[in-house]
Order: C-alpha cells, then structure tokens, then sequence
C-alpha cells in the first residue's frame, strides 16, 4: 500500500483512496493467474503492456469487444455474492470477439462503485480472472471508481473491455455461408446476462424470493441466476482447428431473432427446429410467470443456445464430435436456406 498517498479532505467526501490501494493488493493473485506470454506490465500503471506473438501470421488484425454484466448485477447486490458475476463481464466481451474467428489476447475491467469496499472488489475481480482463465486471456489492468452521491454504497456497476487477434485471411465473416450448410448449437448455462429487467419483472425479484428453493431448478432462484455466463473460446479455437467453421454467432440480447441473422449474408436464412435442443428450466419458469409470448423470449433471451455456428454438411459430424470432445454437448440445430427472413423457427 501507498503509505504516502492519503486524503482525509477526500475521504470526508466519500471517496478512500486507501481503499483502492487495499484493493490492488488483495486482487494481486487474482490476476497472477491470468498472466501469458505477451504481459510485460503488472497492474498498477498507467496502461497495460502487451506483446502479441505474430508468428504464422501474415496481415495480423486487432479485434475488440466491450460489454456489462447489466441488471443481473441486482440480483449480486440481493444474494451478496460477488465472485461470479466477473465471469459474466469477460464472458460477454470474449465471446463477441471468438465470432470474428480471433483469439482473446488480453482484457480489462472498469468498476464503478458508491463505496469501495476492498473485499467485495476482490471478490469481484477473482470472478473477471476466472474467467480470464478460461479464455486464456490476460487481465493487464482495470480501473475502479467511487462515486459517492450518484451510486448507493453497496451498489457497482461493471464492464469490460477485451482486445483479440486473427490473420486477415482467417476472419470469420460468413461471407462464405450457402444453403444446405449446417447450424450447430453450443448449450448454455442457464440465462447468462442478457433480459434480466424483464427476469426481475416476471419473477417479482427482491430479497426473499432469490433465497426461495425451486425444485425444478435444484437451487434457489438466485443461485440458477448467477449462473455465469459460458466462455466458448477454448472450444471454438478447438473447432477452427479442425474443421471450416463459416459463421459464428455470440446468442446473447435479442435472442435468436436479433443475433443469428447477424452472421449471415443477405440472401441467408437460418432454419432452426426447437425440439433439437433442450430449453433449461428456468426459461419456462420466467414465460409461464410473466405470461410472456414465446417469440418475445426467442426475441430477449438464448433459450438454451449461447453459441451457434455454421460448417458445411460434409463437415457436421466431425465438428460436433469436436465440440463434444472439448466437453461442449454441442448438436446439429438446423439448417441454412436461401431467404430473407434471417431466422425461422419451427
């Protein structure tokens, strides 16, 4: 800790700087997980330093992604528990980059908070190198932020930032996609981190009911929303490598109706058979509470696919196999035809 840098002026104001200083040090393992080849800074500079391997590359291009967590951040806040919901923030920016066909390099996280508690901040960021961790990504810096007077103190807001790499001549487009190539679905882990305003509309969240045991979710409410968010890199690398993968689409907000038809050409329409895939319980349990029409929950939420993409017929079987064998329980879900529509349910 910084035994020189203090502010009682400061702190009377309601911002601690030696609380930020408490933070860093007890994040300082966390992120000694996430460290590859390419760092050449530790936390606690200006920037973040990294120097990514170029070789076998002929035109290198840099991809980058940023998302939150959004409102499921509220149900944190109500169960108290911080240490997943940084899966969630790295999940939703490293899984938009995978799409393009890029590898994750490194990430980093800006939270922003009534008060700094340096515990809860830890715990938070033991969450965003999890899931570091699991997209072999490095976490190279972060920032958090107090913001007394405009956030309550027990309240945070989070987001992420992740930079990738891909050779030119290996960027996944879909420019490539024809009719008659295959959809495969990777499974989701439940809800991940999309649609949790309407979540905690249809299910009246508060306090009493995220404690509430659902036996048909094995859990209570609010342990099967804090489900994290699944990291599809270390599968899809694993598919690019063996297979010709046309398209990849991150399912996330807008559900199926907003997200496939964006890796698709014009001309392209995905044909999805739902009884292809199993829909995990909780998304029965939000449509049957909040009366909502099924094609607004294919419209707001994954319904049980975080991930699809397109290879060729030929390729099917060898791709889920592939997939299978990276522990994916990844299967064939439709079907590309010509069209306009984008996507067709049936």
């Amino acid at each position: 800790m910084n035994q020189k840098s203090y502010s009682n002026s400061y702190k009377d104001a309601g911002v601690d700087v030696t609380a930020g200083y408490r933070s860093v040090e007890l994040m300082q393992k966390f992120v000694a997980r996430t460290q590859t080849a390419g760092v050449l800074s530790g936390i606690g500079g200006f920037g973040g330093l990294f120097q990514p391997n170029l070789s076998g590359m002929q035109e290198p291009v840099l991809v980058s992604g940023t998302d939150g967590v959004g409102t499921k951040l509220k149900i944190a806040f109500l169960m108290d528990k911080h240490d997943t919901v940084g899966i969630d923030c790295v999940a939703m920016c490293v899984n938009d980059v995978i799409c393009c066909g890029a590898q994750p390099l490194f990430f980093l996280d800006y939270i922003a908070t009534g008060r700094n508690f340096p515990e809860k901040t830890a715990a938070i960021v033991s969450g965003i190198a999890e899931g570091c961790v699991q997209a072999e990504s490095a976490l190279v810096g972060g920032e958090t932020a107090e913001h007394p007077g405009l956030m309550p103190e027990n309240e945070y807001d989070l987001a992420g930032f992740s930079v990738g790499i891909v050779d030119k001549s290996r960027i996944i487009d879909g420019s490539q996609v024809k009719a008659g190539d295959v959809l495969l679905g990777l499974p989701s882990s439940g809800v991940h981190s999309n649609g949790f305003s309407l979540v905690r509309m249809a299910l009246g969240i508060d306090e009493n009911s995220v404690k509430q045991y659902v036996p048909e979710l094995g859990k209570t409410l609010g342990e099967a929303l804090l489900t994290p968010t699944r990291i599809y890199v270390k599968s899809m690398k694993k598919l690019m490598q063996t297979v010709h993968v046309k398209a990849i689409s991150h399912v996330t907000g807008g559900g199926f109706y907003e997200n496939i038809p964006r890796m698709l050409k014009p001309g392209m329409t995905a044909k999805i058979s739902l009884s292809a895939f199993e829909k995990p319980p909780i998304f029965s349990l939000i449509q049957k509470a909040g009366k909502i029409p099924e094609r607004d929950m294919y419209n707001t939420f994954n319904m049980g696919i975080g991930m699809c993409c397109v290879v060729s017929a030929e390729e099917a079987d060898t791709a889920v196999r592939t997939l299978r064998e990276t522990g994916e329980k990844a299967s064939v879900i439709g079907e590309i035809i010509s069209g306009e529509d984008g996507v067709v349910l049936c």
